[in-house]
C-alpha cells in the first residue's frame, strides 16, 4: 500500500496511490497524525474504504506524506563510511523543516556549504516506548524517501547539529509512504541534475531500521507520524541554486526537489 498526502479543494487529504492506473483514490481519514494512527490500527494493514473520488497522479499536488511531531536524524550509520560510529548518534529536526515533493530546498545566506543527504525514512504508526527490536515493525506504518539537507559549515565542528539541519525546507519527504517496502536491503540513489552522486543499500546500515526504532524508543517516546532518518551513504556534496535533487528508493518511488537561492520565495507545504 502506498499512502500519499495531497492538497485538494477541501484541504489536505490522504489517498491510496494506484501506480498501475496512475491515480490516487481519496480516503476519508484526516491528514494529520490521527490519520496515521487510524491506518496503523486497521487490521491486516488494509486501508479504510476509499471515498470513490480519484485524482490523476500526474496532476496531483503531493504534500509531505506525513506531518511529524519530530524528526529524529541518525548519523554515521553506514558501515562502508569511514566515519561510521559504534555508538548511536542522533540529532533532531523541527517539523518546520519538512517540505514535500517538488517544493524548493531554499538555501540560506548563513551557509556556503548546504549539502544533500539521501536517506530512507521510517514513519511511526503506533506509540512506541522501549520496544525490543523484534517488536519494532509492529510500531512502524511504513517508509518514505528523505533528504537530510545539512549546512555543513554551520555548527558541525562544534556539535551544533540543530543549526546545521533544522532550517526551513531542510527535510524534504515523499513522494508517499510505502507500507510494503522491505527495509533490509533497499537501494538508495541520489542524483543532482541527473548525475548519480550517492548510491547505497540499507543492507549496509550499522543499525537496522528495527534496531534504530528500538534504541530511539528507549531514549524518547515515538508518536504516530514521527519520522526517523536512517543515515546516508557516502557522496554528500554542496548544492547550488538551480540544481534539482532526486532521491530514489527502489520499490518505493522518487522524491524530487529544486534548489532555490535564499532570496527566492518558498512554497509552504503545510
Amino acid at each position: 500500500m502506498d499512502l500519499a498526502r495531497l492538497m485538494t479543494p477541501d484541504g489536505p487529504r490522504y489517498g491510496l496511490v494506484d501506480r498501475d492506473r496512475e491515480t490516487i483514490r481519496l480516503l476519508t481519514l484526516p491528514a494529520g497524525p490521527d490519520g496515521i494512527a487510524a491506518l496503523a490500527d486497521t487490521t491486516d494493514r488494509t486501508a479504510p474504504a476509499p471515498t470513490g473520488d480519484t485524482v490523476p497522479l500526474a496532476t496531483a499536488r503531493l504534500l509531505a506524506p506525513v506531518v511529524p511531531g519530530k524528526v529524529v536524524v541518525i548519523g554515521r550509520n553506514y558501515g562502508g563510511r569511514p566515519d561510521a560510529a559504534d555508538n548511536l548518534v542522533i540529532h533532531l529536526k523541527p517539523p518546520t523543516s519538512v517540505v514535500g515533493p517538488n517544493d524548493p530546498i531554499v538555501l540560506t545566506e548563513l551557509s556556503q556549504d548546504v549539502r544533500y543527504e539521501g536517506e530512507l525514512a521510517v514513519v511511526i504508526g503506533r506509540t512506541c516506548r522501549s520496544v525490543p527490536p523484534e517488536r519494532a515493525a509492529h510500531h512502524v506504518l511504513g517508509y518514505t524517501c528523505a533528504n537530510d539537507v545539512t549546512a555543513w559549515d554551520i555548527g558541525t565542528d562544534g556539535g551544533q547539529w540543530t543549526k546545521a539541519k533544522g532550517m526551513d525546507t531542510f527535510c524534504p519527504l515523499g513522494p508517499w509512504i510505502s507500507t510494503d517496502l522491505d527495509p533490509a536491503a533497499a537501494l538508495i540513489t541520489t542524483r543532482v541534475n541527473g548525475a548519480v552522486r550517492q548510491k547505497g543499500s540499507t543492507a549496509h546500515l550499522t543499525r537496522s531500521t528495527a534496531v534504530l526504532v528500538s534504541e530511539v524508543s528507549r531514549l524518547m517516546t515515538l508518536l504516530p507520524g514521527d519520522v526517523l532518518l536512517t543515515g546516508t551513504p557516502e557522496g554528500s556534496a554542496a548544492l547550488a541554486p538551480g540544481d534539482t535533487v532526486t532521491i530514489d528508493v527502489d520499490g518505493l518511488g522518487t522524491l524530487r526537489n529544486p534548489v532555490a537561492a535564499p532570496t527566492d520565495s518558498r512554497t509552504t507545504a503545510a
